[in-house]
């Protein structure tokens, strides 16, 4: 027959049908589609996931039927159902492709209307063993013996196993290709749990047949299926967690165990045993006793999470329900044990440091945003409240999450959005794995167009007009995992704002006992205070107090990662409290989000900062991004001393000009602190900041006296006037908790009486002294001049020919060891210099330091060390006087300056680092030795701030194991939240540098 052109038009081009292949235009006249009697085919093809694979697939089809393909290419011209099955199973998988081709008439079973229930499965795979139920006195419903146990089995079982597998992915998949119905996710999981249900049995058959050979079962065995399969919510392709429990557990019931793992890794999929007491290490059975002796002296949080999903699968079915009877009383009273909220944080990161980094995006399971931040929240709120609240003994994720949203545990609109995201992973999780029947839960690359165009259309996304579908399937699962990443807000706090704010008339609204339960369970210690806090931030109808409730749960969930959210909620109160009059606080906290993370970080971390922010609140501004980067670096250290001296300067009152120093130091530390904090600084920039503003401070303050005394004397000064800089001032190397060690020295200016200038000069230093050390909610302005002359018991001030004179004829070595660090900080540069360069000649002595000299040092530093370290601290972990400590760093490297600064004039420095790097270089240690040292220092003065940071007070012992040794690790820079490696690693450095200090130094 001839068809008229216009007929043959009318068939679309492979072009149009989206296949690809060169050889498709021939593929379609060998199966007899080319024609205008298969245009519906060959669009239904062309919907197909992947249409050149399934017309491939296709092609082998006909090839391995024959003769048989006639009837396969009738049904699928005549059966719409059967068509949209086969089609979008070939362009799904390679692998049930390649299963179809190897037994190609198994294509009828894609012609069954229902898929069959768990009976019929169990059925059917017993046939397959010929499975007969066990007789004697351990017979049980669920309990049968293989007639057929041979190695021929395993394969037998494969292929049947196979064939439902297959008809499910068909009837899953057919909505792709054609108008069928879309088959609900649940019931996708339920299908696939009973198959396993009914795998393991027929391998128990086996086991029994294999094992007992010539007798009754001698025990009870029950298989109880865990995890997903548990929860009936398994993959296409999981691990299935099970634990056996066996009455007695002997050497039989060992083996049946261990032969049905073994026929049904073979058979099915990889049957995992892992979740049993004591993991792979433990016994492989156990008796109902020895599980409930194990959970409740030994089990750790995480046990009874897995305990939650616990369900009677095959085998001794009465057993089973006794196992999960007695666990259940366990498992929802887990979260009154003393360390459920450190266990499930612990849990939470190590989920999260499981995921390399560049594939975060990728994993559907433990990415960000992923399947198992949704399993684990939901998890947590079942253990929190179904300890009185049995409504939630429920073992499925969205079953739960049901559950949950009916009882007011979590927000009805919250829950099922959180649903449609979870079904949405899974849906895609499960394509992926239909692809080559392969446990995987990566997402393609980004640059991999092919694939993603393939995932997309699997999952019957289509274009929207804006973008092809691999396009439109990138933003939904931006949409839907950016939805999970909020998932803590909406899971666990919005229903505590909505119990205290009373948003919403018809929200449900959790108890007082519920709101309680959930706030300990995120970590809080005192959670009745912190109830309190969230009524008292959100009460009232103010404007503001709806923005709070608005603000709150993302805050919340931002303070819930921190080291102390009681105390950073308590200081988030008292901040919101004391700003309450600021309009752009709120606004800010609301439209920046950097802003409002970084604040609950540092108040959740430190009780140094809270106060500083309250009376310095324009700092929380700078923790908004600038267009180059944070704008808490945005002032450099010099800018900030100019302004502090230019402010005061204005002020002919020293108490006015000192305070507004002050304040102008507050918002500086500030700044400093919080930078520090959120590890935007360093340690050298830490130290050099806070020298700065000290030595700025030091010098408005001076200024600010000397004007005041001349205008009240009515005449010039009559001295000039110098402080030196000592110790970690000198250094310009200052912490958090340092006071300034200082100098005081005066000339008589030409035509003064010495004595009159002199008790002019010890005038100004004490007024300098007292107006910085008055009494103040900032952190103290202590000026220290004990490293005078004859100490605190010589004269407060002293001329420069009184200082030559003194040093010349009287100084003891380590008042030379001292004067190392000096340096001229405020006053008089010129006088401050002119003291440097007469002192040069003390501590840089010509031809070094005298043998006498070194060991007086040397019998200074063993009494400093056994008489100076306070009673009851470690030696080992005390920053500053400890073993490896900053003292022993500073005392090495200035014994190095007084044997060798005389011939290596860049060893006249005050700064130990600096030094560190001139010994360096000079060769007087070698650049392992130097590095060690350096460490050390670096790592004794991160601990020691971070330590002020925490604690909000001077201190430089570092705790035991705990909570706030953990948080100094955090502060101090550690890159987890594991406080016991970071002592660790503190103590291996210091060890080291001790050793060399104990070389170098001759301890």
């Amino acid at each position: 027959m001839v068809r008229p052109p216009s007929a043959r038009s009318a068939v679309p081009g492979v072009g149009r049908l989206g296949l690809l292949e060169p050889s498709a235009a021939d593929s379609l006249k060998t199966l007899g589609w080319d024609n205008i009697e298969s245009i519906p085919v060959l669009w239904s093809l062309s919907r197909s996931p992947d249409a050149d694979l399934a017309l491939n697939t296709l092609i082998r089809l006909s090839e391995a039927l024959g003769n048989d393909w006639a009837e396969l290419d009738s049904a699928i011209r005549a059966e719409t159902m059967l068509r949209g099955r086969l089609f979008a199973l070939l362009g799904s998988s390679t692998a049930l492709g390649d299963h179809l081709v190897a037994d190609p008439g198994a294509w009828v079973l894609l012609r069954r209307e229902e898929l069959p229930d768990r009976d019929e499965l169990i059925d059917d795979l017993l046939a397959v063993v010929g499975g007969e139920p066990e007789s004697g006195p351990n017979a049980a419903p669920m309990l049968y013996r293989a007639t057929t146990s041979g190695p021929e089995v395993v394969a037998a079982l494969r292929k049947r196993y196979r064939d439902q597998l297959m008809l499910l992915a068909a009837v899953d998949l057919a909505a792709t290709v054609e108008d069928e119905p879309v088959i609900p996710y649940e019931l996708v999981g339920r299908q696939l749990t009973a198959l396993a249900d009914a795998a393991l049995t027929a391998a128990l058959a086996v086991a029994v047949a294999r094992v007992c050979r010539d007798e009754p079962c001698p025990v009870r065995l029950a298989v109880i299926a865990m995890g997903k399969s548990g929860a009936c919510e398994l993959n296409y392709v999981s691990d299935v967690d099970i634990v056996f429990v066996a009455e007695p557990a002997d050497a039989v019931a060992t083996r049946l165990a261990a032969e049905l793992m073994t026929v049904g890794s073979s058979a099915f999929f990889e049957v995992d045993a892992a979740l049993r007491p004591e993991g792979k290490a433990g016994a492989l059975v156990r008796t109902l006793d020895s599980h409930l002796a194990y959970y409740q002296r030994w089990a750790r949080t995480w046990e009874f999470q897995a305990l939650l999903k616990a369900r009677p699968m095959t085998g001794d079915l009465e057993l089973g329900e006794q196992y999960r009877s007695a666990t259940d009383a366990l498992v929802w009273t887990a979260s009154e044990r003393p360390d459920f909220v450190p266990d499930v944080q612990a849990m939470r990161r190590r989920v999260e440091d499981l995921v390399p980094a560049d594939l975060r995006e990728r994993e559907l399971k433990l990415g960000t945003g992923s399947l198992r931040d949704v399993e684990f929240a939901v998890q947590l709120l079942q253990l929190v409240h179904g300890r009185v609240d049995p409504k939630l003994h429920v073992q499925g994720t969205v079953e739960a999450l049901a559950a949950l949203a009916a009882r007011g545990y979590v927000g009805r609109e919250d829950a099922a959005n959180l649903t449609a995201s979870y079904e949405f992973l899974r849906l895609l999780e499960h394509r992926l794995q239909l692809q080559r029947l392969k446990r995987t839960h990566t997402l393609p690359a980004a640059d991999d167009e092919e694939g993603m165009r393939w995932l997309a259309r699997a999952a019957h996304i289509r274009p929207d007009g804006r973008h092809d579908a691999a396009g439109v399937l990138q933003a939904e699962l931006r949409r839907q995992t950016g939805r999970i990443r909020r998932l803590h807000t909406k899971l666990f706090y919005r229903p505590l704002l909505e119990s205290v704010a009373r948003l919403d008339s018809d929200a449900l609204r959790l108890s007082p006992d519920a709101a309680v339960r959930q706030l300990a369970a995120l970590g809080y210690a005192s959670p009745e205070h912190a109830l309190s806090h969230l009524r008292a931030l959100t009460s009232g109808v103010s404007r503001k107090g709806r923005i709070q409730a608005v603000l709150l749960p993302t805050l919340l969930e931002w303070l819930g990662e921190t080291p102390d959210p009681d105390a950073g909620l308590l200081a988030y109160r008292r901040v919101s409290e004391g700003l309450v009059d600021q309009d752009w606080y709120l606004r800010v906290l609301r439209d920046e989000g950097a802003v409002g993370q970084r604040l609950m970080m540092v108040l959740g971390s430190s009780a140094y900062l809270p106060d500083l922010l309250i009376n310095a609140p324009e700092t929380i501004r700078m923790y908004a991004d600038g267009p180059h980067g944070p704008l808490l670096l945005r002032t450099e250290p010099v800018e900030v001393a100019g302004g502090i001296l230019t402010a005061a300067d204005r002020y002919t009152d020293p108490k006015r000009a000192v305070a507004t120093a002050r304040s102008l130091r507050r918002h500086e530390l500030a700044r400093v602190a919080s930078a520090d904090l959120l590890g935007l600084l360093d340690v050298p920039q830490v130290c050099a900041a806070l020298s700065a503003v000290w030595v700025a401070v030091l010098e408005a303050s001076l200024r600010a006296v000397i004007r005041a005394s001349v205008a009240e004397r009515g005449a010039p000064a009559p001295a000039d006037f110098a402080v030196i800089g000592m110790g970690r001032l000198g250094g310009r190397e200052l912490g958090y908790g340092s006071d300034a060690d200082v100098l005081f020295v005066c000339d008589p200016r030409p035509g003064e009486d010495e004595h009159v200038a002199v008790k002019w000069a010890n005038g100004i230093a004490e007024q300098v002294q007292k107006l910085l050390g008055a009494p103040s909610t900032d952190p103290p302005l202590q000026v220290d001049a004990g490293l005078r002359p004859e100490g605190r018991s010589g004269a407060l001030v002293r001329t420069l020919a009184a200082y030559d004179a003194y040093y010349r004829q009287w100084a003891q070595p380590w008042e030379v060891q001292a004067l190392l660090r000096a340096h001229q900080v405020a006053g008089d540069q010129q006088l401050g210099l002119r003291f440097l360069h007469t002192i040069d000649g003390v501590r840089y002595p010509a031809g070094g330091v005298s043998a006498d000299a070194v060991r007086e040092i040397r019998r200074i530093k063993a009494r400093v060390d056994s008489e100076r370290l306070p009673r009851g601290a470690d030696p080992a972990t005390h920053t500053k006087l400890g073993r490896g400590g900053l003292a022993d760093i500073e005392w090495t490297v200035q014994l190095l300056q007084l044997r060798h600064a005389h011939e290596i004039p860049a060893l006249h420095n005050t700064s130990t680092l600096e030094s560190l790097d001139v010994i360096e270089q000079a060769e007087l240690l070698s650049p392992m030795d130097t590095d060690l040292l350096r460490r050390s220092w670096l790592t004794a003065t991160a601990a020691r701030n971070a330590l002020v940071l925490v604690r909000g007070k001077p201190s430089d012992q570092l705790p035991g194991p705990g909570t706030t040794l953990s948080a100094v690790a955090r502060v101090a820079g550690w890159p987890t939240h594991d406080g016991g490696e970071f002592l660790d690693n503190y103590l291996r450095i210091t060890r080291r540098a001790r050793a060399v200090v104990e070389r170098v130094f001759g301890v």
